[in-house]
């Protein structure tokens, strides 16, 4: 028989972080995250998303043991900007079995649809700055930092429960290496052009440059596909989370005639680095997630953020600015001993930023889908 629980955001996690443990057992692409890592998220205490959202948690048993989880939230950013009425699921990890994902996907409708909510969409952990999508191919290669991973079979249980794509997002792997002439040739030409400098962000002025970054960002992605801006205490803990991770030597910041018009970060890849931890980092994980970071240096990052703003975008003197930053940074790359990096998530409708990573040499691996439903067809 199969029961479902209810627990609070911040509540206990325990089955909820350790389900994926049977989950994921002898999938080798498999990283589980940090626990103190997930934990926080999930901690309206310590998340500011939870200033501006909500959420629950559901887990199922069977037999007494845990075989799925799933959260339920609401971000009122999302809906005070997109006026749709539209909630989400996310974390969805279940057995290969259509009863344990329909039951968890059913509670969680049910707890949107009390809110007052129209239409439910996932996975997206806990809205769209985090993880997003449920894997659809690429299950051979493990995931990189906040991307997600899961089995084969789980997009087909959530079709099964009702579900339709909403919206297809690809990721890019890219070997670092030798530009090709193009992008030589994009470099070079943005480089001469007197009125653009550029540079790395500043560790001793990190605050200053996240909310930089954030800005910019936020500028150029507003009109994407789902987009929410980041809060003031989102770019408060995101500064404080980039003291451990962020490497300068894989960003850039450019900007023409003295005003910050474009910036790229890539993020070591720290699923590299934690592979064997577990999910646990005392009492032996973080000096030797320290010692690999500082020390051993990773092989592999993600570019997690790329964006110029609108009012530079289309001007036609400044169209090679992605190709510039994505040399640049493949450059510091060479420097940190770096061999590989994923680029995205990107839209798979963003042909013109498609376009622009093919061009790099990137290559198209792997496919997250998002879903969504109705919570009002048939509902009681």
């Amino acid at each position: 028989m199969l029961e479902i629980r209810q627990f609070p955001m911040g509540g206990p996690v325990a089955d909820f972080l350790d389900v994926v443990d049977d989950i994921y057992r002898g999938d080798p692409a498999y990283v589980r995250g940090l626990d103190m890592e997930l934990k926080e998220r999930l901690s309206p205490k310590k998340n500011p998303f939870f200033e501006h959202g909500e959420g629950t948690i559901y887990c199922a048993y069977r037999d007494g043991a845990c075989v799925g989880r799933i959260t339920a939230t609401i971000d009122r950013a999302h809906l005070d900007l997109h006026h749709d009425a539209t909630g989400f699921f996310g974390f969805l990890d279940t057995i290969d079995d259509e009863e344990v994902a329909r039951g968890l996907l059913a509670r969680a409708e049910a707890w949107l649809r009390g809110k007052g909510l129209k239409k439910v969409r996932g996975p997206l952990s806990l809205n769209i700055n985090e993880e997003l999508g449920c894997l659809v191919s690429g299950f051979d290669t493990p995931p990189y930092i906040m991307m997600p991973h899961h089995r084969p079979y789980q997009g087909g249980l959530i079709e099964k429960a009702g579900y339709r794509k909403e919206k297809d997002f690809f990721a890019w792997k890219y070997l670092v290496g030798e530009p090709n002439a193009r992008v030589k040739r994009a470099h070079a030409d943005i480089k001469a052009m007197t009125e653009v400098s550029h540079r790395t962000a500043s560790l001793k002025n990190l605050d200053r440059d996240v909310e930089l970054l954030v800005d910019v960002f936020n500028d150029a992605w507003s009109d994407n596909w789902g987009f929410v801006p980041f809060s003031r205490k989102e770019v408060e803990k995101m500064a404080a989370d980039f003291k451990l991770l962020l490497m300068p030597d894989i960003t850039c910041i450019v900007s023409i005639a003295g005003e910050p018009a474009a910036v790229a970060v890539a993020l070591p890849n720290l699923n590299e680095l934690i592979a064997d931890m577990h999910g646990k980092l005392f009492p032996l994980g973080l000096p030797k997630l320290l010692w690999r970071l500082k020390v051993q240096g990773p092989r592999s990052a993600r570019l997690a953020l790329l964006g110029i703003r609108k009012k530079w975008r289309h001007v036609r003197k400044y169209a090679a600015l992605s190709a510039f930053m994505y040399a640049e940074m493949n450059e510091g790359g060479k420097r940190l001993g770096i061999r590989e990096g994923e680029l995205g998530w990107t839209l798979e409708d963003n042909g013109r930023v498609n376009a622009g990573i093919q061009l790099m040499g990137a290559k198209h691996y792997k496919t997250y889908r998002v879903y969504e439903k109705s919570l009002t067809n048939g509902a009681t």
